[in-house]
């Protein structure tokens, strides 16, 4: 219980600076990012980001995946490896792993007393950039040997931005964040390139042509070798059930691989994993990228908890992911209708993530996630009463949980939680209580 309540006291330590992921996009817009808060607090304590190579990752969509694949095929290769994420689903620990395993309460209660001295030296530092620098000493008093770190927003002024990489990997990009990082693909583009350094290689997904062509002209304005997926690395794909599928990545030779991610978007990231990883010039043999892409692990990703009824828990929240959501809904579950447990956050764009299942959802059961940029659900009811879509009210997320299971075991439907990361948390919460109740 003592560890636990200095535990929640770090968090809140934490969460007692500005954080602004919990800021409605009105706040956002008007942040200061910036990165000389961050370079002064690294400098202070003595720049522990400089004593691990590091893959840099960034995009929209697709970039926490990859960098769970690249990190389980370092840790099968024998690397001690970091990898740093964001958002958590369950416990802030989760953004900070080595070899898989979240730092522990009781260190991360350590490591914030530590970095408080340096903390109080630096004003106006948010609650990401301590963290960020959290991770960055955790690694180091680790001893890692390589450390994946994925951006939390954007790029060029993003607080993991104060890295030197071997590689820059930068994922698929569309529409997200348009207050902070734009209105067009150009200038979002030109903020995920912002990773990119002089003469480091660079790894990209495929992208739009509009996209594809920013990062192009950076990556030959820096001098970084560009690696393009879909056109240097060729993907064929093979089987896939519920149970994973296979793939074949041309390098230019074949290499067989297998992922229990499912999905065709998550074949595209694990040939932008698998590139990275080639580019990096750290020593990696073929079998060892195969066993740790095999045994990946990254939950809420059109994630099949349970199979009858099925419930799969995605992280969808923008109009291109819910497209690869119906596309991987055909793929695994054809011609079946789904029960939608949907909430958002309120700079979404709700009509078309709506829009896009619509035809698929014979229910769907708006709730609200606890936090504070959640949409009020009476706007969505709204929207999917426009819409056409039967809809009902269910909150909290349990009793969504609840009521979706119900209905779905009448007809044989499929439960579906996404729209939002934080609901779609709550949902793997409250199943798995139920689950422990049974």
């Amino acid at each position: 219980m003592e560890e636990e309540k200095a535990y929640n006291k770090a968090l809140d330590y934490l969460y007692s600076f500005v954080d602004y992921s919990l800021k409605k996009s009105s706040e956002l817009a008007k942040a200061d990012f910036n990165l000389d808060r961050m370079r002064v607090l690294m400098a202070v304590l003595g720049n522990p980001q400089d004593s691990f190579p590091i893959i840099h990752v960034a995009g929209t969509k697709g970039k926490g995946s990859t960098s769970a694949l690249i990190a389980s095929a370092l840790s099968a290769g024998g690397y001690k490896t970091g990898l740093y994420t964001s958002p958590h689903l369950q416990d802030y620990v989760e953004r900070i792993q080595v070899d898989g395993l979240p730092v522990s309460h009781a260190r991360l209660v350590d490591l914030v007393e530590k970095i408080k001295p340096a903390v109080e030296s630096v004003p106006l530092l948010t609650t990401f950039e301590i963290t960020t620098a959290i991770a960055f000493l955790y690694f180091s008093h680790q001893g890692v040997n390589a450390a994946v770190i994925e951006v939390g927003l954007g790029g060029r002024l993003d607080a993991t931005n104060v890295v030197t990489p071997l590689v820059s990997v930068i994922t698929s990009l569309s529409y997200d964040h348009m207050a902070v990082l734009g209105n067009t693909l150009t200038l979002i583009a030109g903020e995920k390139a912002g990773i990119i350094k002089p003469g480091i290689p660079v790894v990209s997904a495929p992208q739009v042509d509009e996209a594809r062509l920013v990062l192009e002209k950076v990556s030959q304005e820096k001098h970084a070798p560009l690696t393009l997926i879909g056109r240097d690395v060729r993907i064929e794909t093979g089987e896939h059930s519920l149970d994973g599928q296979d793939l074949t990545l041309f390098s230019p030779h074949p290499v067989r691989l297998r992922i229990p991610l499912l999905g065709a978007h998550q074949v595209v990231n694990a040939a932008t994993a698998y590139a990275a990883l080639q580019a990096s010039g750290l020593k990696l043999s073929a079998e060892a990228i195969r066993r740790g892409f095999a045994k990946v692990a990254w939950p809420c990703r059109f994630e099949v908890v349970q199979r009858d009824p099925p419930l799969v828990l995605d992280s969808a929240h923008n109009v291109d992911s819910f497209q690869k959501l119906a596309e991987a809904l055909d793929d695994y579950f054809p011609g079946k209708t789904v029960v939608l447990i949907f909430g958002s956050s309120e700079d979404k764009d709700l009509s078309g993530m709506l829009n896009t299942l619509k035809e698929k959802v014979s229910l769907l059961l708006v709730t609200r996630a606890d936090h504070p940029r959640a949409t009020e659900p009476e706007m969505i009811i709204k929207l999917a009463n426009n819409l056409g879509i039967l809809v009902e009210l269910a909150v909290p997320v349990s009793e969504a949980l609840e009521l979706a299971l119900e209905h779905a075991a009448v007809g044989d439907k499929i439960v579906l939680s996404a729209g939002s990361m934080f609901v779609t948390a709550e949902v793997k919460t409250a199943w798995q209580k139920m689950n422990k109740r049974l």
